[in-house]
């Protein structure tokens, strides 16, 4: 197919600027209206062309995006009002939870933890960050909670299997989050607020876990507010 090359390069990089969310290479294809194949050279090349910007192209959660260079995050962290929320250490040790052993139900969250994690799974909901994707086949027919694409962007990851592997001893979930990060993972600022976690001069206070289902009424005992 006979078509003009550095066009398609420059048509690539608007649509990937102007998309919300990462843009697989099925929708690209049709936008441009090229073959699926030409696809992936023509990122390639567009990469090749962003070498030295402050911008990049990178593959996150099936699809690719446009994204910050990790050195220049700081400025657009400024840039920034209000600042991205953070999490507690509750809701952080959740979401590693999930990330790790989803899809999970509430109460096998509950198990791990040791205490009743409701409002810790409501927060997430709330941001985005895990999703219910269906119901266990086991008594009460609790939710499944599994992470979102929104989490995959936030912490650079084009799948799950990216996640730093998790030793059989290993126990502390959110460190693990810590190392994606520290190792050089492509997750944008967002990531390093999330991890950088609210302080608390007394510690939350926690009770023991229960079985109610998220979105069910239930009082919150891991120091997040119920829904």
């Amino acid at each position: 197919m006979s078509y003009d090359r550095d066009e398609a390069i420059r048509g690539l990089q608007a649509i990937i600027f102007a998309s919300d969310a990462p843009c697989d290479d099925e929708r690209l294809a049709l936008v441009l209206e090229l073959p699926l194949e030409e696809i992936e050279g023509l990122v390639e090349d567009l990469a090749r062309l962003m070498e030295g910007s402050a911008l990049q192209i990178v593959r996150l959660a099936g699809g690719y995006h446009m994204a910050t260079r990790p050195r220049y995050a700081r400025y657009v962290q400024r840039l920034r009002e209000p600042e991205p929320e953070r999490l507690s250490p509750q809701a952080l040790e959740t979401l590693a939870i999930v990330a790790y052993l989803g899809p999970i139900t509430r109460p096998e969250i509950d198990e791990i933890r040791g205490v009743n994690s409701t409002g810790s799974v409501n927060s997430l909901l709330e941001k985005g960050l895990v999703e219910i994707c269906g119901r266990k086949e086991a008594p009460g027919r609790p939710f499944l909670l599994r992470t979102t694409t929104h989490f995959l962007s936030t912490f650079g990851l084009n799948d799950l299997n990216e996640l730093p592997e998790l030793s059989p001893s290993e126990t502390d979930f959110r460190e693990q989050l810590r190392a994606l990060v520290a190792d050089g993972a492509e997750a944008d600022e967002a990531a390093l607020m999330i991890l950088e976690t609210e302080d608390y001069s007394e510690p939350a206070a926690e009770g023991p876990a229960g079985q109610e289902a998220p979105g069910e009424e239930t009082t919150a005992s891991d120091g997040e507010e119920g829904p």
